[in-house]
């Protein structure tokens, strides 16, 4: 096991990254860092209002520094905004320093699980045919992840299992 690499999940809205990782980190009995509930914390704001009040780009160069100074962070299991990773920045820390985990589920779970969504501003008012074409260019970036872990069929714990396997042979 390696004791200063950070385990960060990656992957859309809705596809679990905050309570795998939460489970994940229990189970290693690490830290865990959700970046949007840090956001939310540090600017006392939701990041729904801060889309309608600040607009996006202030919300991804909050979320680039934030999550940057979380990856300085050793032996953590953080949690990515579903955006995040599309950060060159970002991206490079994590492909350089860090485990990444994508978690990958069928378009139509993901749709699903977010279309109806009042907490997701990139999915309040999108069509399915927009949040489609958002899961597939996303998935382009995500899929350089360290490693792609295929949810759907699984259980939370055999997702989690299958994470704690992988982080303690590497």
């Amino acid at each position: 096991m390696k004791s200063k690499e950070n385990l960060v999940f990656l992957g859309m809205m809705g596809s679990g990254k905050s309570s795998i990782g939460s489970l994940v980190a229990k189970k290693l009995k690490l830290n865990f860092v959700d970046i949007d509930k840090e956001i939310e914390k540090n600017l006392n704001i939701s990041i729904k209002k801060i889309f309608e009040d600040k607009g996006e780009n202030y919300f991804r160069k909050i979320e680039e520094q934030t999550t940057l100074k979380k990856l300085k962070l050793n032996s953590t299991v953080i949690s990515l905004g579903g955006g995040a990773f599309t950060n060159n920045n970002i991206r490079k820390e994590i492909l350089k320093n860090h485990l990444s985990f994508w978690l990958n589920w069928d378009d139509k779970t993901l749709l699903n699980r977010i279309k109806n969504s009042k907490k997701r501003p990139l999915a309040i008012n999108a069509t399915d045919t927009e949040l489609i074409d958002l899961i597939k260019k996303r998935s382009n970036i995500y899929s350089k992840a360290l490693y792609e872990v295929k949810c759907d069929n699984l259980t939370k714990s055999e997702i989690v299992n299958k994470i704690v396997k992988i982080y303690e042979t590497n």
